[in-house]
């Protein structure tokens, strides 16, 4: 699946919409500013995949400051049988640029 810009993220967070949705940094980084995404540090992802085994087919959307670390979070999932993973393009950081 397509990734998924800072546009269509707050689109659906001001809809409401039905998603998983993980945060991948770091606990300062959350602290310092967080989308009220779910806290999976990358570091622990993969460990952690488990806990959302009853949702390979929903759709999930991981981000992190920038998107690197999404990305590599994305592929993890994706290898792991997750059907519907996108990765929010330019991070944290260009959603809070947008919209604050």
């Amino acid at each position: 699946m397509a990734d998924i810009t800072v546009e269509e993220l707050k689109e659906k967070l001001d809809n409401k919409d039905k998603f998983l949705f993980i945060d991948v940094r770091e606990p300062a980084e959350f602290q310092e500013y967080n989308l009220a995404a779910e806290l999976v540090p990358l570091g622990v992802f993969e460990a952690r995949l488990n806990e959302f085994e009853d949702q390979k087919d929903v759709e999930v959307v991981v981000h992190c400051r920038s998107g690197a670390r999404s990305a590599s979070a994305k592929a993890i999932m994706l290898q792991h049988g997750f059907k519907n993973v996108r990765n929010l393009l330019g991070g944290a950081l260009a959603f809070k640029e947008k919209y604050g």
